[in-house]
């Protein structure tokens, strides 16, 4: 299949049943199968392990990180600096998905990332995403597809099913104090854990900000490539942010925006 090909399956819509919304709402996550074929996705894989691999020499060895850095190799906004990225990152197709599960008209991104879990590499600790950002709306989401077919010794996504309904009150950053906050507050509540055992290339998860999230660290051998975008809904404000970490979510991926103004810098486009 050539590129012209392969960029048109990237604008073509996916079909969504109302039970699958639905499913979402409820749990504040879904998994959906085929998004992309993996041959449709080999191009776009093999851009972003060559930027993942161009950068990995910045990072320290594993055995000197800490508990964030052992978890993975983050590298964001790699759309800024790769056309065949950018096409990934700006399909309409993902896009699509993203307001249709939120129930809006139309999305704009909030940076993309790939996390790269490296073999040996540690968990991610319990954590939501939206403690990060200053916005002023809970539609938000991250998509989270595999490049590459993962099973459960990789480090595969799990998620506290109905657990965006509770907001990270405590303001915990990711890390082990998350990690032992959230852990204590899905047991408290009895939340369902997902239970995902594999998860094929081109396949992929969404889950809200709010949702609280983790993966088990990569006891197999080999990576595990995962590529990252963040949507949020057209129209939402930029707040003021409340803590250090919003303060710099704010210059680095709303840079030019103050608080009141709509999030919609350069670097936020609607999708």
């Amino acid at each position: 299949m050539d590129n012209t090909e392969t960029r048109s399956i990237l604008d073509t819509p996916f079909f969504l049943s109302t039970e699958t919304v639905e499913q979402f709402h409820e749990n504040g996550w879904v998994k959906l199968d085929n998004i992309m074929g993996q041959d449709d996705l080999q191009p776009y894989r093999k851009a972003i392990q060559a930027e993942v691999s161009q950068r990995q020499k910045d990072f320290k060895p594993l055995q000197e990180r800490d508990t964030y850095g052992k978890a993975f190799l983050q590298i964001m906004n790699l759309w800024r600096s790769n056309e065949v990225i950018r096409q990934f990152v700006m399909a309409k197709r993902f896009a699509g998905i993203a307001a249709k599960l939120l129930g809006v008209e139309k999305v704009r991104i909030y940076h993309d990332q790939a996390l790269f879990k490296e073999a040996g590499g540690g968990p991610t600790p319990w954590h939501q995403d939206q403690y990060y950002w200053p916005l002023d709306t809970d539609k938000t989401l991250t998509m989270w597809m595999p490049l590459v077919d993962l099973n459960e010794s990789m480090g595969i996504l799990q998620f506290a099913s109905g657990s965006h309904r509770h907001e990270n009150k405590e303001q915990i950053a990711i890390s082990d104090q998350s990690n032992h906050y959230f852990d204590e507050l899905v047991h408290h509540n009895a939340y369902s854990i997902s239970d995902l055992k594999s998860i094929c290339a081109g396949d992929a998860t969404f889950h809200y900000g709010w949702t609280m999230h983790y993966a088990p660290g990569n006891i197999g051998n080999r990576m595990r490539e995962v590529m990252t975008v963040i949507y949020f809904a057209d129209g939402a404000k930029v707040t003021q942010p409340d803590h250090v970490h919003k303060e710099t979510d704010l210059r680095q991926w709303l840079p030019g925006c103050q608080a009141g103004d709509l999030a919609a810098s350069p670097i936020n486009p609607v999708v």
